[in-house]
């Protein structure tokens, strides 16, 4: 019973993730928003919803390590396996411009994650800085692409456009699509979470290890299913911004909400490991995407090495 709560939460999370965006984004087209803040926000922002729930249901629950394993796993298995899977299937260009401000940003993200929070709760107080600092960078974003039309506003155009259906649906058909969507996500979110918190109990191990790896990964497969075959069309903008944009809203984005619905105690070991193995896959990431401007099937192949050897880590310190 256990695993089948957990493999229907990750459908649910998968089916209603992909329903809620494209009837968002849909939705958004039809009413004659720009794709640029299509880009920018609910595809962005969409493909992380599974991530979202989640990690507030985890935390309403009283399990933080699966609330906060679930957001650091996440952006790790984003760069690492995501992004070395998609750089396999076809080495990935990346523009110099958005990645000097995105990158830049999640690099910063990244490196006050590690250092803001010694005393290893995030309160809402924090959380709402979090919100906030993310709202502030997303109007930024748009006020500066808006004007410059610049490489980053052509990459969220695009983003956009992955998603925007071929025939035109009617507004109702699109924010039908939506409701749906989100109801399915709030249902695989709650299933996940019970099922996760019941297989930590039942195989002797941590919720921690647990939100690391199967809740992190199956939160994750928005952004795989959109990198994947933004790779194999040649997209490779949508690939690197996507995954990008996610890890950015993972960390301002539901860490800062779920921080607002309940102070959050970060888990001891992530403190001490796993949130410095973020920072160094965003490093990696950055040092490899800036010394050719592109992600190559080598640094591919060692991405899904580097996150194949994290998970050996994790599984025999947990042993």
């Amino acid at each position: 019973m256990t695993w089948l709560f957990i493999v229907a939460g990750l459908g649910l999370l998968l089916l209603g993730g992909e329903m809620l965006v494209r009837g968002a984004v849909a939705s958004a087209t039809r009413l004659g928003i720009s794709p640029l803040l299509v880009g920018l926000t609910l595809v962005g922002f969409g493909t992380s919803t599974p991530e979202l729930l989640t990690s507030i249901n985890a935390a309403l629950s009283g399990s933080p390590g699966i609330a906060v394993g679930n957001v650091v796993g996440s952006n790790i298995a984003n760069i690492l396996l995501i992004l070395g899977l998609s750089a396999l299937l076809s080495p990935l260009l990346v523009d110099p411009a958005a990645l000097k401000r995105d990158g830049a940003m999640l690099l910063v993200v990244s490196l006050a994650a590690c250092l803001l929070v010694p005393s290893g709760e995030v309160t809402a107080v924090m959380g709402g800085g979090m919100v906030a600092t993310l709202m502030a960078y997303v109007v930024w974003c748009y006020l500066q692409e808006s004007r410059s039309q610049d490489a980053g506003a052509h990459m969220h155009r695009h983003e956009a456009e992955a998603f925007v259906p071929v025939h035109a649906s009617p507004l109702w058909r699109s924010l039908t699509m939506a409701l749906i969507g989100l109801a399915c996500t709030l249902a695989g979110a709650k299933l996940l979470v019970s099922g996760a918190i019941e297989l930590a109990a039942a195989a002797g191990l941590s919720e921690t290890l647990i939100g690391l790896t199967i809740v992190a990964v199956g939160t994750s497969l928005p952004e795989l299913v959109t990198s994947v075959m933004a790779a194999l069309r040649r997209q490779s903008d949508v690939a690197f911004g996507n995954i990008v944009g996610s890890n950015l809203f993972n960390l301002l984005g539901i860490l800062g909400v779920t921080a607002l619905v309940e102070d959050i105690s970060i888990p001891q070991k992530i403190l001490d490991r796993d949130l410095w193995v973020m920072l160094g896959a965003t490093l990696l990431l950055l040092v490899a995407a800036w010394s050719g401007c592109r992600l190559s099937r080598l640094e591919g192949g060692i991405f899904l090495g580097g996150y194949l050897v994290y998970i050996a880590v994790l599984v025999t310190a947990s042993g």
